[in-house]
């Protein structure tokens, strides 16, 4: 069984980005790679997760950022190839699964506390 499991990960599964232990409020910078007509080239989004939606295998995940005045929303599926890394820069604690009246925030009401060691912070 647990061959048939290795089997399974590697083939459908390579980037392994499905154990992360990603939740609303974390705070990530994606790189993904988009190509340019025949040049490939690593960009990043850092961001704001505000919503996650499917199962363990195959989910997909909201994130915005705030650019210049605007925000900004990417959807990122946990399978894609292009994403090369992922990573957490602050695990935020919300009360929601879905925060999408962070949407409406500005400025400094636009922020979400942080957790730290365990660890309540402001």
């Amino acid at each position: 069984m647990n061959n048939l499991k290795n089997y399974v990960d590697n083939k459908y599964n390579p980037n392994k980005f499905y154990l992360l232990k990603l939740n609303s409020g974390d705070q990530i910078t994606v790189h993904y790679e988009i190509m340019e007509g025949e040049k490939k080239r690593l960009q990043s989004f850092k961001g704001v997760i505000i919503k996650i939606q499917g199962n363990f295998l195959n989910y997909t995940f909201t994130v915005r950022k705030i650019s210049g005045e605007i925000g900004v929303e990417k959807i990122f599926s946990i399978n894609q190839p292009s994403i090369k890394k992922i990573d957490i820069n602050k695990k935020g604690k919300v009360r929601k699964s879905k925060i999408y009246y962070f949407r409406k925030l500005k400025g400094k009401k636009a922020k979400i506390n942080v957790i730290k060691n365990n660890r309540k912070m402001y």
